[in-house]
């Protein structure tokens, strides 16, 4: 027990202590994962937003992979970025492999099918309730996607922080496309599951416990906008 004690005690040192190497961790950590969610956010929002407002042949089939590739697990996505930019690859002339742009893509490729999915529900509940005015005012084609957008865009911020919790918490595919090489590619996870087996627990359990805190701050974010949006809804 004293030993777990002074664990402890050396990991929240670190943390109030501003160690350099621990906020360099979390740095990268942050960057990387608010860039992928950018991104996804970029390709799913109007990809789900097409898919809530247009019929077409094979849309059913679309949201089904869609739906599917939510559960994709993170190794394979990590083994395709990996196969895509290696030597061999088709873009390995981009010597993107171990660096975070590659652990961007993959991250990337992780949660723009959530944001997608996600919010292709919230849009298409959206276009069922403003179908009418919409029509009457004559707004049709992405200008409709445009004011669904809008319109959902508290709902479309909690999809967004789910996301994010989805990349944050990552650690098998950018442990496979970033190497975890110390300052350059070491993200929060890749390097806790390294410190933990070197024995180097303290470092281990501060940026554990910083990435709790994140997870948890991005889980009352959530539930905060749930819940003013169920307190406007009521207005």
């Amino acid at each position: 027990m004293p030993a777990l004690v002074e664990v402890v005690s050396l990991a929240i040192g670190l943390i109030f202590d501003g160690d350099r190497n621990l906020y360099e961790i979390v740095a990268l950590s942050l960057r990387v994962s608010c860039s992928a969610v950018l991104i996804g956010a970029a390709l799913g929002l109007p990809l789900g937003a097409l898919l809530a407002i247009r019929r077409f042949p094979g849309r059913g089939g679309v949201i089904t992979v869609i739906n599917a590739l939510m559960g994709l697990p993170p190794v394979v996505v990590g083994l395709f970025v990996y196969l895509l930019f290696s030597n061999v690859g088709p873009l390995g002339w981009l010597r993107l492999l171990y660096s975070p742009a590659a652990m961007i893509v993959a991250q990337t490729l992780l949660v723009a099918p959530i944001l997608c999915a996600l919010s292709r529900q919230t849009l298409a509940d959206l276009n069922r309730e403003y179908d009418e005015p919409l029509r009457a005012l004559g707004v049709s084609g992405w200008r409709r996607v445009a004011t669904l957008l809008y319109e959902g865009r508290h709902a479309l911020i909690t999809v967004g922080l789910a996301a994010f919790g989805r990349a944050i918490a990552e650690v098998g595919a950018v442990i496979i496309v970033g190497g975890n090489i110390n300052h350059v590619t070491r993200v929060m996870t890749t390097a806790i599951a390294l410190e933990t087996s070197r024995g180097d627990l303290a470092l281990a359990l501060a940026l554990g416990l910083v990435l709790l805190l994140i997870a948890l701050a991005v889980n009352a974010g959530a539930g905060l906008l749930g819940r003013s949006l169920r307190v406007s809804g009521d207005d």
